[in-house]
C-alpha cells in the first residue's frame, strides 16, 4: 500500500507565514518520516519529557498541551494555567506545539465533579438545545468560553507560534459533552468555533486538526487541515493500528494528512513502514503512559518497554526535536 501525499494548503486563506511553513514541512516529510510527540502538562522540562530525554537523549518534536484550565468554570475555581508560556518556550527552542481543549462546561451545567466538567456524566448540558436556539443563555455561555480561549490563542499568535489546534476531540464517542447530543449539534459547534476563531478573531496561526473519529462526524473539507485519530490499544501493543489508518483515509476524498493525535503505547516504526501506515505524527498521552508518577519522573514500562522507546526515538524515520529544521525560516515554495 502506498501512502497518500498531503497537500500543504491550509483551509484558512489568511494563514500566517509560520503556519504555512509548519504545514509545508509536515507535508514534505509525510509518508516518509514520522514526527514524535508527547503530551506534557509541565512543558518542555515536565516529567514525561525528562523521562524520555533521560532514556534516549532526545526530546519529542511536538509538545502536547491543553487549554483546559483556561475554561471559565475552572478559572472560577482557582485553576492556574501555564500552557501558553510552555508553548512559546517550546517553539522558541525549535519545537512544535499541539493543543487540545478539555472544555469544562459552563458553571451552570456542572452536576458532578467540577474539574471533570468536560465529561458528559458530570454535566447536564444539552448542546442540541444550545445550537438550535432554544437555550439562548447556553449559547451566550459557550461563546464566552470561546472568547476566553481565543484570548490565549491570540497570545500565541502574537508570539509567532503556529498551533496544531485540536478542539472538540473524540466527539463520536459521546463521553465528552460536545459529542453527547449527536452529530448535527457537534458539527454546528465545530463550525461556530472555526468561524469565530478564524474570521472574528483572525487567529491565522491555527492548523485545524479534526478528531471526531467517525466519517459521519466530519464537518467538511473547508474546516479541516489534518485528520487525527486517538488510539489506546492496551499495554505494549506495538502494531501501527493500520485498519484505523486506512479507515481515516476514507473520511474524505481530499488529500488530508492523517496523524495519531493521541496514543498510549508507542508503535514500531518498522511495522508502520511495512504496512504503509505512516502516521504524520504520534502524540503519546501523559501520566502513566510514560512515567510512574509525575514527581519522580521515572520512565514507566507499563505501556512501552524502554527498548521500544529507544528504538522509536532513535529511528532514522522518526523526527525528534533535534532533527527539526529551522521552522521559522522553512521555505514555503516548492
Amino acid at each position: 500500500m502506498e501512502n497518500r501525499k498531503a497537500e500543504p494548503i491550509l483551509v484558512n486563506p489568511n494563514a500566517s507565514d509560520n503556519a504555512k511553513r509548519l504545514m509545508k514541512y509536515m507535508c514534505d516529510i509525510y509518508g516518509t518520516d514520522i514526527l514524535s510527540g508527547q503530551y506534557c502538562d509541565g512543558g518542555m522540562h515536565g516529567a514525561e519529557n525528562q523521562a524520555i530525554y533521560n532514556a534516549t537523549g532526545r526530546y519529542p518534536a511536538i509538545l502536547g498541551l491543553d487549554m483546559m484550565d483556561y475554561s471559565l468554570s475552572r478559572v472560577a475555581r482557582g485553576s492556574k494555567a501555564h500552557s501558553v508560556e510552555y508553548a512559546i518556550e517550546y517553539w522558541n527552542n525549535g519545537g512544535i506545539v499541539t493543543f487540545c481543549w478539555h472544555w469544562n462546561a459552563p458553571e451552570k451545567y456542572l452536576t458532578g465533579v467540577w474539574y471533570s466538567g468536560f465529561y458528559t456524566e458530570h454535566t447536564n448540558i444539552d448542546l442540541a438545545a444550545i445550537m438550535n436556539g432554544s437555550d439562548k443563555e447556553g449559547y451566550r455561555l459557550i461563546n464566552e468560553d470561546i472568547d476566553a480561549v481565543a484570548a490565549q490563542l491570540m497570545r500565541l499568535k502574537e508570539a509567532g507560534v503556529p498551533v496544531l489546534w485540536r478542539p472538540l476531540h473524540e466527539a463520536s464517542g459521546g463521553w465528552f459533552w460536545w459529542g453527547a447530543s449527536g452529530v448535527d449539534a457537534y458539527k454546528k459547534l465545530y463550525i461556530l468555533l472555526y468561524d469565530r476563531l478564524t474570521n472574528e478573531y483572525g487567529l491565522n496561526n491555527l492548523i485545524w486538526v479534526w478528531n471526531g473519529q467517525n466519517k459521519d462526524w466530519y464537518p467538511g473539507d473547508e474546516y479541516v487541515d489534518i485528520i487525527g485519530e486517538d488510539i489506546y490499544p492496551g499495554e505494549r501493543v506495538y502494531t501501527p493500528q493500520t485498519p484505523k489508518y486506512l479507515e481515516a483515509l476514507e473520511y474524505t476524498d481530499a488529500h488530508k494528512m492523517i496523524v495519531l493525535s493521541e496514543n498510549g503505547c508507542l508503535f514500531d516504526p518498522d511495522m508502520a513502514a511495512k504496512d504503509g501506515a505512516m502516521w504524520g505524527h504520534f502524540a503519546t498521552w501523559n501520566g502513566e503512559f510514560v512515567v510512574e508518577d509525575k514527581k519522580s519522573g521515572v520512565f514507566s514500562e507499563k505501556y512501552t518497554e524502554i527498548d521500544m522507546l529507544k528504538k522509536v526515538y532513535g529511528h532514522e524515520h522518526v523526527i525528534t526535536r533535534d532533527k527539526l529544521p529551522d521552522l521559522k525560516n522553512y521555505p514555503v515554495g516548492n
